[in-house]
């Protein structure tokens, strides 16, 4: 059915000079033409449709040059309009009957009362002649006059703008052209309006034709008495001129609608509403007043008391709505204030990003209230204590931001000015974790967990207590976006650690341990060396709590190991139970994937050195092959609900760390040397041979 509407588009656009002049002149042709009856319902019908169609489009219209052939259009539906009047007068003189629309619409209107029927008729007629249609031609010829009145100077800002650069020729070309379309439709709405008031004076002339000539010709001709014609072409007559002067009526009031629009850029429905309900004290004053009529004993109670009751709740609405934006507007220029002062006497910073940001859309500022005692300043604050105590790394200060680019419920994250995390959290919702079956059996938006990337749902607050009663783990919004921030502190912690951070552990730690720092800085280790110690230590999530521990180590082996890589081997060896007791399971062992020893022996043997560190040199096709291994045997580990590690030898530990780095970023490589005697190992799979 799509296709066959698409094929009949494809075909009008292709001939539509054609059909378009075919139809004009088949307008002429019902002039002279005789129409059957039902060959008539249905061009009255289609008439009647295309008056609404009209009327539509004008509403839905931002500026009159997006209807530019309305003018043409007034004077071919005006001449399709009296075609129709002429052959169903040709009907209702020649044969009594003028088909089953104007037969409906006569009784319908008339009812037993043809007299009735005259009286809507005429003032239809007056309506649109005296109101509607004289209006709209009053204002077609005030703005042509004013229009080509404005063009001279229009024309000459145009030219000014272009000759300052402001715009190029091409938008200096179109603008002159929106000028003239405008001017030249103006002066044909100007011209066009006289056609509605001929077509509603031609109205009224062929109605008294029908009713006269059809009662003289029935009287005189079918011998009929004179009351019979009379209440027979009464109602015909009626039923006519309804027809023909309903899509007349919606025509005019289109051709109004569309000369009276001022162009802000919206279709008439958004501007109307977004004016009448931009002030709630005028609803909720017109509510008191229509309260105060329904109580007056002569007037209606009931009518004016609903209509108050909902004027003044639309206004309660919307005046509660404006303090809601006002408090938001207010935040926001809290915010925008407290990073102004920030900023007072920092001159020299304005240029520099900060290690770690959080900008957040403008629905996520009432987080920030200082009012509250849960806001999220004290929880950022709880969690960069909290990964201070896990990671031993100093986390600075987390600036918070507005950022009105954002939707209203996202956040950003951002290391040194860019962004390594997004999300969106509802703060009127709460979410849900999928218990691992993939399904839920509530009701809500579906998400992702973004600092996991678990699957799961947003749910009203209404669905709280079900989803409790049935086991979900219930998260709040706030605890959503911490823990995301949380996650990407840990991920970036290495990024985080620069010297200045490394000088302050250093300091805090020289206070009690003053001579392992003097021995091993400036002397055998710069600082800058230090540090690149312990960004590799942090860039795979071991924690450099023990500091002690790492310098004194250092301190041993730096004299004569002066390769990076190699030193934080050494330091991996000393903070053998610091690295295993995270992976250890609930019976104290450790899961691991061992390697075949002929992966072993291909790496050791093809490892380089570079710049970036030991890199294995292999072929594409045999790290395909191991990559397709290893994660056979991690996902026959998960399956069994085991997160598994991947041991090796310490020869090839850093070289194949390196080599999955990229497609298993979160699977840890340790090295047998890394493992405390007192430890089981438990062998959950092995990556096969290639």
């Amino acid at each position: 059915m799509t296709k066959l509407f698409n094929n009949v588009l494809n075909t009008f656009s292709k001939y539509t000079e054609a059909i378009i002049g075919f139809l004009v002149v088949g307008i002429i042709g019902i002039i002279i033409i005789p129409m059957p009856a039902m060959l008539l319902d249905f061009l009255l019908v289609s008439n009647i449709t295309i008056g609404i169609i009209i009327l539509l489009l004008t509403l839905s219209t931002k500026n009159v040059l997006e209807f530019s052939t309305f003018p043409t259009l007034l004077l071919i539906t005006t001449l399709f309009r009296l075609s129709l009047n002429i052959s169903s007068t040709r009907l209702i003189l020649s044969e009594g009957n003028a088909g089953n629309v104007i037969n409906a619409f006569g009784n319908f209107v008339t009812g037993n009362n043809y007299i009735v029927g005259a009286v809507i008729f005429l003032i239809i007629v007056i309506v649109q002649l005296v109101v509607i249609t004289n209006g709209a031609s009053r204002v077609s010829e005030v703005s042509a006059r004013f229009t080509l009145d404005a063009m001279p100077g229009k024309q000459m800002a145009i030219d000014a703008d272009l000759n300052t650069g402001l715009i190029d020729e091409q938008t200096a070309k179109q603008r002159r052209l929106s000028l003239q379309r405008e001017a030249d439709f103006y002066g044909a709405m100007d011209g066009a309006s006289k056609f509605v008031k001929g077509d509603a004076i031609a109205g009224i002339i062929i109605t008294v034709i029908n009713l006269v000539g059809g009662i003289l010709i029935f009287t005189l001709q079918h011998g009929i008495s004179a009351m019979e014609a009379l209440d027979r072409f009464g109602k015909l007559t009626i039923g006519d001129g309804l027809v023909s002067q309903i899509p007349a009526l919606l025509i005019s009031i289109s051709s109004g609608i569309l000369v009276t629009r001022s162009e802000d850029g919206n279709t008439f429905g958004k501007s109307l509403t977004s004016q009448i309900f931009s002030t709630p004290d005028v609803l909720m004053v017109s509510a008191v007043v229509l309260l105060v009529i329904s109580l007056v004993p002569a007037f209606p109670t009931i009518p004016f008391l609903l209509i108050s009751l909902l004027v003044g709740s639309a206004g309660y609405l919307l005046k509660q709505n404006e303090k809601e934006q006002a408090l938001i507007a207010t935040d926001m220029e809290n915010i925008q204030v407290a990073v102004e002062k920030s900023k007072e006497n920092e001159d020299f910073r304005v240029s520099q990003v900060e290690p770690i940001a959080l900008e957040i859309g403008y629905g996520l500022i009432p987080l920030v209230d200082e009012g509250k005692e849960e806001n999220l300043v004290n929880q950022i604050t709880a969690i960069r204590r909290q990964c201070s105590n896990e990671l031993g790394i100093i986390v600075n200060s987390i600036r918070i931001r507005d950022n009105l680019q954002l939707q209203p419920n996202d956040y950003v994250i951002k290391i040194k000015g860019n962004i390594v995390a997004s999300g969106s959290i509802y703060l009127n919702k709460y979410l849900v974790l999928d218990p691992g079956t993939g399904e839920f059996n509530l009701e809500g938006i579906p998400t992702k967990e973004p600092a996991f990337g678990i699957d799961a749902i947003w749910i009203d607050e209404n669905q709280k207590d079900k989803a409790e009663l049935e086991g979900y783990t219930i998260i709040e919004p706030s605890t959503i976006l911490v823990t995301h921030l949380k996650e990407v502190i840990k991920e970036h912690s290495h990024e985080l650690l620069g010297r200045q951070e490394v000088k302050q552990l250093l300091d805090s730690v020289k206070e009690k341990y003053d001579v392992v720092v003097d021995e091993l800085i400036p002397d055998i280790m710069t600082l800058g060396e230090v540090q690149k110690v312990l960004q590799g230590l942090l860039k795979e999530k071991v924690p450099i709590t023990d500091l002690v521990t790492i310098l004194e180590t250092l301190a041993d082996n730096a004299p004569m190991i002066k390769d990076t890589e190699m030193l934080i081997e050494q330091v991996r060896q000393a903070l053998k139970r610091t690295i295993t007791k995270s992976y250890l399971n609930s019976e104290g062992k450790l899961p691991v994937i061992t390697l075949h020893p002929s992966i072993e022996e291909i790496i050791s043997e093809n490892t380089q050195k570079t710049m970036s560190g030991s890199i294995p040199i292999l072929k594409p096709d045999v790290i395909n092959k191991i990559f397709d291994n290893l994660n056979k045997a991690i996902e026959k580990a998960q399956i069994r609900g085991i997160d598994p590690i991947i041991l090796t030898s310490p020869k090839i530990r850093v070289a194949f760390r390196n080599l999955i780095s990229y497609n298993f970023p979160n699977i840890p490589v340790i090295s047998i040397t890394e493992i405390p005697n007192e430890v089981e190992i438990e062998a959950v799979g092995m990556v096969e041979k290639i």
